[in-house]
């Protein structure tokens, strides 16, 4: 089969049997095509593809002063492609398997723990209207992991009563992300119980009101979540996007693959995703001295 329709097989296979979103098959695709490049420059097929290939296309990525997360992102695209033609039984083995990652900047997410996150659903009062209102926001925030802008942006409707909520992200994308049991109940009694009488205008679409009847604003949010954390016994400086960093980490400590968690996130590029994966040492750590043979052995001794 020619390389091209080696490509177009792969995409359909993303598409289709993975069921990625298109914007991330078309991120996939751009990078794919920069090595295509590649190879046609070097009259290579991707039969012919050695692992000296593969460290020469990523010297070449290198001296076009390509960032390092870009670098890392097309090294895992072309590893997840390698395997696929692996399995096809295409190439014999994935000459990718040993490309050496570059080095990623140690700027990682601030986040809470699960202790903390429940102490904070936990804090707001149902004694006042607003009260069903902040608890409802808080579960969705950390139940779905949307932005905070996407937050304050949601309509009455957006959330639908078999636990999904849509939303429009950056780009005006829209995408669809499940909620848990907590979540869908508190917004059910926010809207049974509060938002009737907070609103005044029967034409306010607005999900979360302030106690004027209006939408919301980011500001606002960010108030009333510094104001909970603090009755929550939260210490270090919260914001809402911390958040959001907090509900990647525990879905990926719980098992989630990174794609899915990419897709809630609205992320186009997986590198950005994968970020997440080096929060958790820790508990890498402690995972792997309770599962592997070698590594109780004081406790043998």
């Amino acid at each position: 089969m020619p390389d091209v329709l080696i490509f177009d097989a792969y995409y359909s296979f993303l598409r289709i049997e993975k069921g990625l979103a298109e914007n991330t098959v078309r991120a996939y695709s751009t990078d794919l095509r920069q090595f295509q490049k590649f190879l046609a420059k070097r009259e290579l097929s991707l039969t012919e593809v050695e692992p000296q290939d593969i460290a020469a296309y990523l010297k070449e990525l290198e001296g076009q002063s390509i960032g390092a997360r870009s670098r890392a992102r097309k090294i895992s695209a072309l590893r997840n492609f390698f395997d696929y033609l692996a399995d096809e039984q295409v190439v014999t083995s994935n000459p990718c398997a040993y490309a050496a990652m570059p080095k990623l900047p140690d700027n990682l997410p601030q986040i809470l723990s699960e202790e903390e996150v429940v102490a904070l659903l936990k804090a707001p009062r149902l004694d006042k209207l607003t009260g069903y209102r902040d608890r409802a926001m808080l579960e969705v925030l950390y139940g779905s992991g949307l932005r905070v802008s996407e937050l304050v942006g949601l309509d009455v409707g957006d959330i639908d009563e078999l636990g999904f909520v849509r939303c429009l992200g950056k780009g005006d994308k829209e995408r669809i992300i499940p909620i848990g049991t907590h979540a869908l109940k508190a917004t059910a009694e926010y809207l049974q119980y509060a938002r009737g009488r907070l609103v005044t205008n029967p034409r306010q679409r607005a999900l979360f009101v302030n106690a004027r009847g209006e939408r919301l604003t980011r500001q606002g949010f960010w108030k009333i979540l510094r104001g909970w954390a603090r009755a929550a016994g939260i210490k270090q400086d919260i914001s809402p996007h911390m958040l959001r960093h907090s509900f990647a980490t525990h879905l990926l400590r719980h098992g989630a693959d990174l794609r899915s968690v990419q897709e809630m996130l609205g992320h186009a590029d997986l590198t950005t995703t994968q970020i997440y994966t080096h929060l958790d040492k820790g508990h890498l750590r402690d995972v792997y001295g309770k599962a592997h043979p070698r590594a109780r052995k004081e406790e043998e001794a």
